[in-house]
């Protein structure tokens, strides 16, 4: 059974990401995986070495250096990967077109994605994915049991608590950041990951007589950098910082 994993680049969270001119800076950005990704790809690779008969294609949509990317995510155990080369920023409807072109091409029963990107935080392209596949989805995953290869069952994180659904496959199951902890990759992980397959493509190739919607719908108007926090104080007592409390920040 064919699994596509979905990854996108996305600048290192724990990095300071700077706002000039109304646009984010990305110079000298260190790239990674967007971790829900990362943990959607650890969680198929868990799948596989449990039994299942899966093969992992990884995938992605950018720039060409999104293939450091895709050979970090063949490192941590994808069979093969696919680059869909594309400059500039794309909307979630865009990205779910592409995606529905590469599960239909491939024949996949599953795809296994990240509940949302960290850059961005839309949070919609599996759910847009699944409305254009026809198929069944279950977001927001902190646990998958695979049924064979006719369902899933996912236990789902939502405000009230777990939720256990059964899904049919062919299905988008979107991960959560509960449902695993990706492992370290070794060094002879990486290096192997160099001769391992990656076709390049380009979104009108992929999407065929089809076509696919090359233009946005969304346009940045503004981008504002958070305000800076003001410097705390030290009090003198307990009393004072009620006092502070209850007259300054008026919260009691």
């Amino acid at each position: 059974m064919i699994v596509v994993v979905p990854v996108k680049r996305v600048p290192d969270p724990y990095e300071r990401i700077q706002v000039s001119g109304g646009a984010v800076c990305l110079d000298d950005v260190k790239w990674v995986i967007n971790p829900f990704d990362e943990i959607a790809l650890e969680e198929a690779v868990r799948l596989r070495e449990g039994g299942a008969a899966l093969e992992i294609v990884a995938v992605s949509i950018g720039v060409p250096e999104c293939e450091a990317t895709l050979r970090a995510a063949l490192a941590m155990g994808a069979d093969r990967a696919i680059l869909v080369e594309h400059d500039g920023p794309l909307e979630p409807r865009q990205v779910a077109c592409l995606l529905q072109h590469v599960a239909e091409g491939e024949g996949a029963r599953l795809v296994l994605m990240g509940k949302q990107a960290i850059d961005d935080d839309y949070g919609t392209t599996g759910q847009m994915l699944a409305a254009k596949l026809q198929w069944p989805i279950a977001s927001f995953a902190s646990e998958i049991v695979l049924e064979g290869e006719s369902a899933a069952r996912v236990v789902r994180e939502v405000d009230a608590g777990r939720e256990t659904v059964r899904v049919a496959l062919p299905a988008v199951i979107t991960a959560d950041l509960r449902l695993n902890e990706p492992r370290y990759v070794a060094l002879p992980a990486i290096l192997k990951a160099r001769s391992k397959p990656l076709v390049r493509t380009a979104p009108e190739e992929l999407s065929g007589p089809s076509g696919w919607p090359s233009m946005p719908e969304i346009e940045l108007v503004e981008l504002v950098a958070p305000p800076a926090r003001k410097p705390g104080r030290r009090v003198a007592s307990v009393d004072a910082l009620v006092a502070a409390l209850k007259d300054e920040a008026k919260v009691l």
